[in-house]
C-alpha cells in the first residue's frame, strides 16, 4: 500500500516550530535590509516556509526520489532529448575537491589546473566541431544559440550589413525561431518535405542577401541526415549568409562527419545530451559554442588562451558581444564533458554514434509493422513511428500508449512532436541501452496495441497521479501555496 503521507505536500506535513537544522547566533552585526535594497524591492513579510523536522524533510524527498522515473532506473527512449546513461565515474571526478573548492575570483595563477582542463576541453570540441573557435560560457543549448546569433549580428554590423531575417525550416526546433527573435532577428520559415529535408526551392525564394543566418538542424528532428547540406551551404554563403548548425543531434554524428566540414560556420552543443552530463529537472547545463575563425573575434569574455605554459584569461577583445554567462560557465557540467572525451577518445566516440544508429535502427525494425515509420527503414540516432492507424482502428492515441508504457516499467518517448507526423512517437534508445531492453520495450509496444481501449485510455494506474490536466498546469501554474 503506498505510503499516504508520501503524496502530501511540505506545507501539508508542516507544524509551526519544528526545525530540521538549528543555526548558531549571528556574530557579525545586523544590517537593515532596507539600507541595502530599494523599499519596493522588500516584502512585507518573510515568505511561508514549512516548518519540519530532520526526519520528516528526508522521509518526504526520499519517498518521492521513488516515484521517480530517470535514466538511472528506467529504460527512457525520449526522442530528440537525448535521455542516456551517464557515467557515475564522471560525476565523481567533477566532485573532487581540486574541482569543487575552486573560486572563480581567484587569480587565474591558482586555476591552472582548471584553466588548462577548460582549454583542453575547447581543443577538443572545436575538432569535433570541425570549427577552430570555442566558448564554453552558454549555460544551456538555446543559450548558445542566442550567443551564435548575437555573435553574427556583431559580424554583420562590423562589416557594415544590415541583415534582419534569420531562415528556419518548419521542423526545427522552438528554440531556433525563438532564438532569432531574442536576438533581433525576424524569423522566416523555409518549408520541409515529408522527410523533414529542407525544400529547396522554398529556400531559393526566401533566401536573399537580407539574410543573416540559416539554422538548420542536422540530422533532423525526423531523424534524417539531410544529405543537401553541402549544396544549402553554398547557396547561403554565395549570398553573404552564415549557417548555423544546431548540435541537438550531434550523438549520431560524433567522429563521423563534422558540421564545420559540411559548411557550418557556428554550431553549439548540448552537453547533457551528448557528452555525459545531467538532464532535466532545471538543474545546471551548457551549450558551448564553436565558430569559425572569421567569428572567433566576436566570442564572449574571458577567453582562455595560453601563454606558454600558463594559461590567462584574456578579457582585452574590442570586437568581444562581452560576457553571457558568469565566469566560465557551468564548470561541474563542463568537466563530465571533459572526462567523458578523454575517456572515449576519437575511436570510442565514432563508436558511441555507430551504436546509436544501430539501436535506433534495429529498434525501428522491430515496430514498423505495428507502427510505421513515415521516413522510411533507415534513420539516425532516432525515428518518429506514427500510432494514426492505432488511433483510426481502435481509437487509442499516441498519448494513451505513452501513458501505458509507465505502467510497464518504460518512460514514454516523445509524443505529438514533430507535428510532420500525425500521432508522433519520437523514439530515441542511445547506444547505452542493451538489446535485450530494446526487445522488451518492443514486445511491451505489441501488447499495448492489443489490450482494451478502455484500459489504455485511463492508464496509467500504477502512479501516483493518472493524467493530470497539462494544459491547465501550463497556463495556470501554482507558484506558490499557503497553509490555511
Amino acid at each position: 500500500m503506498r505510503n499516504a503521507r508520501a503524496t502530501q505536500l511540505l506545507f501539508e506535513l508542516a507544524r509551526p516550530g519544528r526545525r530540521s537544522a538549528q543555526l548558531p547566533a549571528c556574530d557579525v552585526p545586523e544590517v537593515p535590509l532596507d539600507d541595502l535594497l530599494p523599499a519596493e524591492a522588500l516584502s512585507p513579510a518573510p515568505p511561508p516556509l514549512p516548518e519540519l523536522s530532520e526526519p520528516e524533510l528526508v522521509r518526504h524527498f526520499t519517498n518521492l526520489s521513488t516515484q521517480n522515473m530517470s535514466v538511472d532506473t528506467h529504460f527512457y527512449p525520449l526522442g530528440s532529448c537525448t535521455m542516456k546513461y551517464n557515467p557515475k565515474r564522471n560525476e565523481r571526478l567533477a566532485s573532487l575537491p581540486g574541482m569543487i573548492d575552486l573560486h572563480p575570483y581567484q587569480p587565474s595563477a591558482t586555476l591552472q589546473g582548471l584553466l588548462e582542463l577548460l582549454d583542453g576541453l575547447q581543443q577538443m570540441l572545436a575538432e569535433i566541431a570541425g570549427l577552430p573557435a570555442v566558448s564554453l560560457q552558454p549555460a544551456a543549448g538555446a543559450q548558445g544559440e542566442l550567443t551564435s546569433l548575437l555573435i553574427a549580428a556583431a559580424h554583420f554590423r562590423t562589416l557594415g550589413q544590415k541583415r534582419t531575417k534569420v531562415l528556419t525550416p518548419d521542423s526545427a526546433h522552438g528554440t531556433n525561431p525563438a532564438s532569432a527573435a531574442m536576438a533581433g532577428f525576424d524569423t522566416v520559415q523555409v518549408k520541409s518535405t515529408p522527410a523533414g529535408f529542407v525544400e529547396m526551392e522554398d529556400l531559393a525564394a526566401k533566401l536573399d542577401d537580407s539574410v543573416a543566418v540559416f539554422m538548420i538542424t542536422n540530422p533532423n528532428t525526423l531523424g534524417m541526415f539531410d544529405r543537401q547540406i553541402g549544396e544549402i551551404a553554398k547557396r547561403v554563403h554565395d549570398l553573404g549568409g552564415l549557417l548555423y548548425l544546431d548540435g541537438a543531434n550531434m550523438n549520431a554524428i560524433l567522429g563521423i562527419t563534422r558540421p564545420g566540414d559540411f559548411g557550418a560556420d557556428m554550431m553549439h552543443f548540448n552537453p547533457h545530451k551528448t557528452f555525459s552530463g545531467p538532464h532535466g529537472g532545471g538543474g545546471p547545463g551548457a551549450g558551448p559554442i564553436a565558430v569559425s575563425e572569421a567569428l572567433a573575434p566576436y566570442l564572449p569574455v574571458p577567453v582562455i588562451v595560453r601563454d606558454g605554459d600558463r594559461y590567462e584569461l584574456e578579457y582585452d577583445r574590442p570586437q568581444s558581444i562581452g560576457r553571457v554567462r558568469s565566469f566560465f560557465g557551468n564548470v561541474g557540467v563542463l568537466v563530465r564533458s571533459y572526462c567523458y572525451l578523454r575517456t572515449h577518445g576519437p575511436e570510442g566516440l565514432r563508436r558511441v554514434s555507430e551504436n546509436a544508429v544501430l539501436n535506433a535502427n534495429y529498434l525501428l525494425s522491430k515496430v514498423k509493422h505495428i507502427f510505421p515509420v513515415p521516413q522510411g527503414d533507415r534513420c539516425m540516432h532516432e525515428f518518429v513511428a506514427s500510432g494514426a492507424r492505432l488511433k483510426s482502428d481502435r481509437g487509442v492515441s499516441a498519448m494513451d500508449v505513452a501513458k501505458r508504457l509507465l505502467d510497464y516499467g518504460f518512460h514514454a518517448p516523445t509524443v505529438y512532436f514533430p507535428p510532420i507526423v500525425r500521432e508522433a512517437m519520437m523514439i530515441e534508445p542511445t547506444e547505452t541501452e542493451t538489446k535485450e531492453t530494446l526487445d522488451a520495450f518492443a514486445e511491451t509496444l505489441f501488447r499495448i496495441t492489443e489490450e482494451p481501449p478502455d484500459l489504455l485510455c485511463e492508464a496509467p494506474h500504477t502512479t501516483s497521479i493518472s493524467r493530470p490536466d497539462e494544459v491547465r498546469a501550463a497556463r495556470q501554474p501554482v507558484m506558490s501555496w499557503r497553509a490555511e
